[in-house]
């Protein structure tokens, strides 16, 4: 409500011939006209190791017993031999304590972005982290929370930087995030010291680039100057938006959370929906979205319960076989490949929970599996950057169906998504296939004829064209 009112106090501003809002397209889209055609419109290019990144999102007070950055800096060999290549370290800034939540408060309440959290260690720590990282070529983002701040934030030296209710109050985003303030992006001067504090971030840590807490939450017409001031930095990052939403993939962010498909997921191995839910949703939000938009594919991360406690083993095991073999960005949280099962989300967020990683003697499919998804993702173009085709089979109400493609090679990938085996017949577009599913011997496959155990997923190779 309060970025509607103020999109029409800038409006009114911007009209009068005194003002545009900071950042402002002279083609702005007037109020009074539809939505834009986002589909219409050809997404942000991005660099190839963001169109060939694997994720991983990492709470650093949960990572280590250490909980701070030199339990993760002893862990990059591990890291690097898993096959992740991106490395997405949650807020590392000091936590407010005013209104703050649970034992030790959350990460997404900063008190002063400029600043690390000292149970977090130094900034030389931090430089020896991102070097490190660098040497085994694994890139490093941090979030950056920019819609709200603690309410014990150095910035409140700056109350007009800050929404305020009709009593001249400063409000929350909404009234269940009591613990932060809201930012008020009609002040020109917050835009310019958020702006200035990414480019510090960047340049003085070599960093390669961010993820932006709630992104849909600050203007577009503050991200996209702040992309290219960002670019003369340095070019070559990514900027992950937390959000769901075309607007902010044509200029500003490279990828952004594909919430609708993670919902439907949900809905499907929990609530019973068909399987075939899972490519309406795909195909909907594609007619949305620019052409060549990114976006990050989870079954797991802070906001959420852990997929293993939600879905259970071979189910959670099964929603990461599909998100890595779709197109997009795909992600891991913090202990995840291990099958850890300490809670995320609220009130994890505000405790102490290291992960169990001595869960991977308990659940040794885990790390196995996600080894053998990366690495078959990296040994595939059509699986990193290929177009996806949706393929009928003869049961989709449980049995999900797709081909991956690119200019040298065709994938079909078969996910059972239901606790009974299947055997049935699935198109294929036609050829010969082989069968390339990790930890299975290759043989020539079967197809179009197609059997699968609970939970299974398989995936063929073509090699031999219709």
């Amino acid at each position: 409500m309060y970025a509607l009112l103020r999109r029409f106090a800038w409006a009114a501003l911007a009209g009068s011939g005194l003002l545009a809002p900071p950042g402002a397209a002279a083609d702005a889209t007037p109020l009074d006209s539809p939505p834009r055609d986002y589909s219409q419109l050809a997404a942000r290019s991005s660099p190839a190791w963001v169109h060939d990144g694997v994720i991983y999102e990492i709470f650093p007070r949960a990572f280590s017993e250490r909980g701070d950055f030199r339990g993760v800096t002893a862990q990059l060999d591990r890291l690097q031999q898993l096959g992740v290549n991106i490395l997405w370290l949650m807020p590392i800034h000091p936590m407010g304590k005013l209104k703050s939540k649970g034992t030790l408060g959350s990460p997404y309440a900063v008190r002063d972005y400029y600043g690390i959290d000292p149970a977090y260690g130094t900034t030389d720590d931090l430089h020896r982290l991102v070097s490190e990282a660098h040497k085994r070529n694994l890139k490093v983002i941090i979030d950056i929370v920019a819609n709200h701040t603690a309410w014990d934030s150095v910035m409140m030296a700056h109350p007009d930087w800050y929404t305020h209710d009709a009593g001249g109050h400063i409000i929350p985003p909404n009234p269940d995030w009591t613990d932060v303030a809201d930012l008020n992006y009609d002040n020109v001067g917050l835009r310019r010291y958020m702006q200035d504090m990414l480019v510090h971030w960047l340049k003085d840590f070599d960093l390669d680039g961010f993820r932006c807490d709630f992104a849909a939450g600050v203007p577009t017409d503050f991200w996209e100057p702040v992309r290219d001031a960002l670019a003369k930095a340095k070019p070559d990052i990514v900027m992950l938006a937390e959000a769901d939403s075309p607007e902010l993939l044509v200029k500003a962010f490279d990828a952004d959370y594909a919430w609708k498909l993670y919902g439907t997921l949900a809905d499907v191995l929990q609530n019973g929906r068909p399987a075939s839910s899972l490519r309406d949703t795909w195909l909907a939000e594609a007619a949305q979205y620019p052409h060549g938009a990114l976006r990050m594919r989870f079954a797991d991360n802070h906001d959420q319960r852990r997929a293993i406690a939600r879905f259970g083993e071979p189910a959670a095991l099964a929603a990461s076989a599909l998100m890595f073999t779709l197109d997009g960005v795909p992600m891991l949280y913090n202990g995840m490949e291990v099958g850890d099962t300490a809670e995320s989300a609220a009130p994890a967020l505000f405790e102490k929970l290291p992960v169990f990683w001595q869960s991977a003697e308990l659940r040794p499919s885990f790390p196995r599996t996600f080894q053998q998804l990366i690495a078959l993702r990296q040994a595939h173009a059509a699986l990193r950057a290929g177009d996806v085709q949706w393929l009928h089979n003869s049961d989709e109400g449980r049995v999900l169906t797709f081909g991956r493609h690119s200019d040298a090679e065709s994938i079909v990938v078969a996910i059972n998504l239901s606790p009974q085996p299947f055997v049935g017949v699935t198109d294929t577009g036609g050829g010969r296939y082989r069968d390339i599913t990790p930890g299975r011997a290759p043989n020539e496959a079967s197809l179009p004829a197609l059997s699968l155990g609970a939970w299974e997923y398989r995936v063929f190779f073509r090699t031999q064209a219709p």
